[in-house]
């Protein structure tokens, strides 16, 4: 009978990603490519040299704003808090619309390309490292070793996020069958964030204390203490948040169970909460206590930022001068390495639009809440919102007639030198303001950097202040208190800020009734204690629009309560004193296929998916399905692992013997949805 195995061969070895490094097979990304030396493998990865160029082609898979003709007219690193309750896309993502999100018939997340480009190196480099046969400087040596023990933490972390429980895959194997099938079975999660660490403790060791360009465009060992701790603080509370479901090992329907590999494993998940959560506090304190804030000169009713270093910081063409960056890219218009960052900034975000649920959760300058303090203007214009607030938001939150442009102002061809009022008729992606709000993190005042795709500002990698905000947060989650570390590094936080530093004022005043437009409000649909939403609403006014919103909403299980609930994504106040700067015609609010803002009857806001209902599924809110709190593995990679073993054509494929299972909700057939919404 004719077989599937010529073609399970060919996919698995593509599709699985399961290659052969040593046979080097055409299936092999990396060698197809070759060493930039273009010499043979057996003579690669022998010196500092080659060492470094390999580990630099891996600074790629970093966030950092864009610079390749296909992606670099973008608003690169700032648009990655989109799709959250704080910044809206131009459209609403299909994990926020039920049936919509559905299982991939290939590739997806389930990946190993990289992780075996990796992989090769240590295997390759290691043994000749012990037996000293490196050649060149040695230390460099080190430090490119350290480098490619980051990358493979930082890959396996992605893997974390995306699919929870995944194959620990630490050699690349020959081209055997059964071999690569073995390979596939995923390790409980717990597992694979121990494993993470692991390799950051390896990177740790490797690493010099600074980075060997002198310039802190490569890495450093803190940027490897900073990882590990946003590694063990995403993974401890993860597992605390969802402990007893079955997006934990040894949960109520962990579909890990079913699997022959897992029998007998027990799982002691108190334990491991605190043993992440411990390793979340040291290691952030290891940056914290080493690395000082940048200052924030910030005053009341200055006309721009240019000489303020927190603000310039975020938009700088030279990030190396401020100690607070611990890793950032540098770009250069002379060689046309470039992007459309400052283009963005000084216009409408590119259809971006942070949220009134984003502006509303700023205290005010003395610590309050907005709605306890006598000093808020309320919000009929933007300028009024502003004022006495949290000067993060005065900084960065843009108003009409602010000064977006001070040099060369007559290089630059796009964006707004002046601020105008917020376009939110236009259809243009430079122009038009979303929300009607938009923000100025990451501007420069050079209109030079305005040119179409010329931008050369800076993209931050890593910085400190995400060491003092995660170890306060590991702290209090490991014990319910806020020791005298986790205290220092607050006060820190808020007095670069320019915030009171009484947190324990804010944390009195806080009415949680008056905060449920804030996802970071709830875990596992229940709205949490005063102190530990303060501890959250920190980290957002601090780290907004760097990326990591999406991450801390997951791990806090902070969406469950939009199951039952439709959420109504706002953002300025439209239909109020501001709609006399628009020329509002009937047609333009009437839900129709001319709509352009939504109707005054649905809110007072304006609500940018809810501007027309037709063929809009966002029309009625945003729901949740617990199963997208993890994504979908392809059906494809399900039927290589489970056919691979010689099923005949004419048999049924029976998806039980795969090694690999499905996540928690999800289906294993492609494009069906998730079992319960």
């Amino acid at each position: 009978m004719k077989t599937y195995n010529r073609i399970i061969k060919i996919g698995f070895l593509m599709l699985f990603g399961i290659v052969v490094m040593g046979n080097m097979t055409s299936c092999n990304d990396f060698l197809d490519r070759e060493p930039v030396s273009a010499i043979s493998p057996e003579k690669y990865l022998w010196n500092d040299a080659q060492l470094s160029a390999y580990a630099m082609d891996n600074y790629q898979i970093l966030p950092t704003h864009p610079s390749d003709n296909d992606h670099k007219y973008s608003w690169g690193t700032f648009a990655r808090d989109e799709n959250t309750d704080i910044m809206a896309a131009p459209s609403m993502d299909n994990k926020f619309i039920p049936g919509q999100w559905k299982v991939p018939n290939r590739e997806g997340e389930w990946s190993f390309s990289r992780i075996q480009q990796l992989n090769y190196f240590i295997e390759t480099v290691i043994p000749r490292y012990e037996a000293g046969e490196l050649g060149g400087n040695i230390s460099n040596c080190k430090h490119y070793i350290g480098e490619i023990y980051f990358f493979r933490a930082f890959e396996y972390f992605s893997k974390l996020r995306a699919l929870g429980d995944f194959p620990i895959i630490t050699k690349n194997y020959p081209d055997d069958m059964d071999q690569l099938i073995a390979a596939s079975k995923r390790a409980p999660r717990n597992e694979v964030a121990r494993f993470i660490l692991s390799d950051l403790d390896n990177a740790i060791s490797f690493l010099n204390e600074k980075s060997p360009d002198g310039n802190k465009n490569r890495l450093n060992k803190a940027c490897a203490y900073l990882l590990k701790s946003r590694v063990a603080l995403y993974e401890g509370t993860w597992e605390k948040y969802f402990k007893g479901t079955a997006f934990v090992p040894g949960g109520e329907g962990w579909p890990g169970a079913s699997k022959d590999y897992n029998q007998g494993k027990t799982f002691n998940l108190d334990a491991e909460i605190q043993f992440f959560l411990d390793e979340a506090m040291k290691s952030a304190k290891s940056v914290a206590d080493a690395v000082d804030l940048e200052s924030n000169t910030w005053k009341e009713g200055d006309a721009t930022q240019e000489k303020n270093r927190y603000f310039t910081m975020f938009g700088d063409l030279d990030m190396s001068k401020y100690g607070e960056v611990l890793l950032w890219r540098q770009y250069d218009q002379g060689l046309g390495i470039t992007h459309n960052v400052n283009v963005y900034a000084t216009a409408g975000n590119q259809l971006r639009g942070v949220t009134r649920s984003f502006v509303e959760s700023f205290l005010m300058k003395d610590g309050l809440p907005i709605y306890k303090s006598t000093d808020y203007q309320g919000d009929d214009y933007i300028a009024d919102l502003k004022k006495k607030r949290d000067p993060r938001l005065q900084i960065f939150l843009k108003e009409p007639g602010q000064t977006n442009a001070i040099n060369n102002l007559t290089t630059g061809t796009h964006g707004n030198k002046v601020e105008p009022k917020p376009d939110i008729l236009n259809t243009d992606g430079e122009r038009k303001y979303n929300t009607g709000y938009a923000i100025s993190k990451g501007m420069n005042y050079d209109y030079g950097q305005n040119r179409n795709g010329a931008s050369a500002n800076g993209s931050i990698v890593f910085r400190a202040a995400e060491a003092y905000l995660n170890y306060i947060e590991a702290c209090y989650e490991k014990t319910g208190t806020i020791d005298g570390t986790a205290e220092s590094y607050w006060k820190k936080i808020r007095d670069r800020a320019g915030v009171d530093v009484d947190f324990q004022k804010t944390i009195r005043n806080t009415d949680m009734s008056k905060e449920k437009l804030n996802w970071a409000s709830y875990s596992a649909g229940a709205q949490v204690n005063t102190t530990l939403f303060n501890i959250r609403r920190e980290r957002s006014s601090e780290l907004f629009a760097e990326g990591l919103r999406e991450q801390d909403l997951k791990r806090w299980r902070a969406m469950d309560q939009l199951i039952n609930e439709p959420y109504h994504f706002d953002g300025f106040k439209l239909w109020g004193p501001m709609k006399s700067w628009y020329t509002l015609r009937p047609t333009d609010y009437s839900g129709g296929p001319l709509s352009k803002v939504s109707a005054p009857d649905r809110s007072d806001y304006l609500r940018p998916y809810e501007r027309t209902t037709v063929n809009n599924l966002a029309y009625d809110g945003a729901k949740w399905c617990m199963a997208h709190y993890l994504n979908p593995i392809a059906t494809e990679h399900f039927l290589v692992a489970t056919i691979g073993n010689g099923l005949q054509e004419s048999e049924q494929v029976d998806y039980s013997k795969s090694p690999i299972y499905q996540n928690p909700g999800w289906k294993i057939d492609a494009d069906s949805t998730p079992e319960v919404y």
